[in-house]
């Protein structure tokens, strides 16, 4: 079985992050792998192990993108593809998916597997983007994965739970952080992944046409004040007042 996960370079989110003069995120300071990702390429890894085939990373960004796929490597995948073009700087949603899709669609995987959203964009627009470029179902928030020859079941995580949905493969899987605890990397995996193959690529490559974004960020605002919570004295009908707020919040 084949395997493309989905990765991504993000500022890291332990830093203190900074926009630039156009209201993009700053990326000039540390920069990682997104967290989100590496419990993409965990769930791949597993399904690897489980099924046998392999697990290849592609990504988009600038050449430094190419340390976020040695880190994936590291844990176990197999190789990796870079988009890199000074074309795709500032690309929105429908440009890096049409660019992630290319090169996806070049290797005729199995299964894609994305991050439900990543970490600096935070849109959730590219996996259903890519879904449909692909001409793939879309099985959304997998907190759990089975595979069975050529059938994909997902227990997919709700508010109130969790539905159990299917699909034939090849499909798209978007992962959320319950589907697994990622693996630290081993001295002999980021010794291996130094050797492993890392195939850059530009838009001619993959015979995208670059244009440009279609969409861009007009202004940016702080987000609202929480307001201050309401405080029950128990006067003696405080369970009566806080059935009434939980109802009233639809809780119960």
């Amino acid at each position: 079985m084949k395997i493309v996960v989905t990765v991504k370079q993000v500022p890291d989110p332990n830093s203190t992050q900074a926009l630039e003069s156009d209201n993009t995120l700053a990326r000039d300071k540390e920069v990682v792998l997104d967290p989100g990702d590496e419990c993409g390429i965990e769930e791949g890894l597993q399904l690897k192990e489980a099924h046998g085939g392999e697990v290849v990373l592609v990504s988009m960004g600038p050449e430094r993108a190419r340390d976020a796929i040695r880190k994936g490597l590291s844990m176990g995948a197999d190789r990796g593809i870079l988009i890199t073009d000074e074309k795709l700087a500032g690309a929105d949603a429908l440009l890096t998916g049409r660019a992630l899709a290319a090169a996806i669609k070049a290797e005729s995987p199995d299964l894609v597997i994305c991050a439900t959203e990543s970490y600096d964009g935070s849109t959730g627009m590219v996996p259903p983007i890519l879904a449909e470029l692909l001409g793939l179902p879309q099985l959304t928030f997998a907190k759990k994965v089975e595979v069975n020859g050529t059938n994909l079941k997902v227990n997919r995580q709700t508010a109130d739970g969790y539905m159990v949905v299917e699909a034939a493969m090849p499909a798209l899987i978007t992962v959320t952080a319950a589907i697994a605890e990622p693996r630290y990397a081993s001295l002999k995996g980021i010794m291996a992944a130094r050797s492993k193959e890392v195939k850059q690529v530009s838009l001619q490559d993959l015979g995208v046409d670059g244009g440009g974004p279609a969409e861009t960020i007009e202004s940016v605002a702080s987000a609202e004040t929480r307001k201050a919570g309401s405080i029950i004295e128990d006067d003696g009908n405080a369970v009566d007042q806080i059935v009434k707020v939980l109802a009233d919040a639809k809780v119960i």
